[in-house]
């Protein structure tokens, strides 16, 4: 089971477009799962093609002590799953699940993939007969057949519809247990099923590496907060919500330091820590998102029988989960993953 480190810095330029810089590294435990998260346009895409060989870069790329900076994509050790399948449309099935087999020493049983994914019952089928999610299984399978030393991944589930989606996160989050992986998404709820370390990119750099609940519940930065679902209040416009730290936001902060809560994290009741006004209501799923405010801030908080727009209510706040996270730009440091 192979690790991987890389350090890459790529610029990269489009017609009409301004150049864009990647500067980033990377180094994933054997067997370690990483999902890199980030809005669209940060550059987390670019980085897995050019740690798998896409692109020329400065910087190195590594993989169990062997170096592969120099080498070309087929000859890293690595199997790619791409967001639009890549399958050969005048094959069938099976035989895009063995079509990297033959020019590795070491794999996989085709059959036996086909089967743990699902989708044997499809084996003598061509591509264009198949629904997205049976795609995406088949790509899967060929990945793995060569039995990789580190699987990437770029949002193999981003054009899915939900139900699809759901299931099969699940079905990944039991192939990839143990397998050394990189994994690619701008959805925060597949990187907290998949990831054993989540990193957060932003313009080209890792702004924030942990495990997903430190970089869910304790935000580095207002842009890491409000990427990753939660609150940013900044402190100096919610004086209630200030005294609710009780100190524990540092000094230097004052005037433009920020505080990140959950939604989940927030009680609407008939009398809580702040009076807010309820602004808006919306069903999500099984329960409701309740938009509040007070003071001169807006926040948002979760209600399975949410008030009216227009009602007063009370909020009351888990204080251990109240976490103050910097000031805006406080993102910008690079990380190492």
């Amino acid at each position: 089971m192979n690790g991987l480190t890389a350090a890459i810095e790529a610029t990269f330029t489009a017609d009409g477009a301004e150049a864009f810089t990647v500067d980033a590294e990377i180094e994933v435990e054997p067997g370690e799962s990483v999902v890199i998260l980030g809005p669209s346009g940060s550059g987390k895409t670019l980085l897995l093609e050019t740690v798998a060989g896409f692109h020329e870069h400065d910087g190195f790329v590594a993989s169990d002590s062997r170096q592969l900076t120099d080498l070309p994509p087929e000859r890293r050790d690595f199997g790619f799953v791409f967001q639009d399948y890549a399958l050969f449309p005048h094959m069938t099935v099976r035989e895009n699940v063995a079509y990297g087999t033959r020019y590795h020493d070491e794999t996989g049983d085709p059959d036996a993939l086909l089967t743990e994914l699902g989708v044997s019952h499809l084996s003598d089928r061509y591509p264009p007969t198949l629904s997205g999610g049976e795609k995406q299984r088949v790509g899967l399978a060929r990945a793995l057949a060569i039995q990789p030393g580190v699987m990437l991944l770029d949002e193999p589930l981003a054009a899915l519809d939900v139900p699809t989606r759901q299931t099969l996160r699940d079905d990944l989050a039991d192939v990839l247990e143990d397998v050394t992986s990189v994994y690619v998404t701008h959805n925060r709820t597949t990187a907290r099923a998949l990831a054993d370390r989540i990193a957060v990119m932003c313009d080209g750099r890792i702004v924030q590496t942990g495990p997903p609940e430190e970089v869910f519940e304790r935000p580095a930065s207002p842009m890491v907060a409000e990427f990753t679902g939660a609150n940013t209040v900044e402190l100096s416009s919610a004086p209630s919500l200030r005294r609710l730290l009780n100190g524990s936001a540092p000094a230097e902060s004052d005037g433009d330091g920020h505080a990140a809560i959950r939604p989940e994290a927030i009680t609407i009741n008939d009398s809580g820590d702040i009076q807010a006004a309820v602004e808006r209501v919306v069903r999500e799923d099984a329960t409701s998102r309740v938009t509040l405010s007070f003071d001169d801030v807006t926040i948002d908080a979760f209600a399975d029988d949410p008030p009216s727009v227009g009602d007063t209510v009370g909020l009351t706040f888990q204080a251990d989960r109240l976490h103050h996270c910097g000031s805006a730009g406080s993102d910008r440091r690079t990380r190492r993953l």
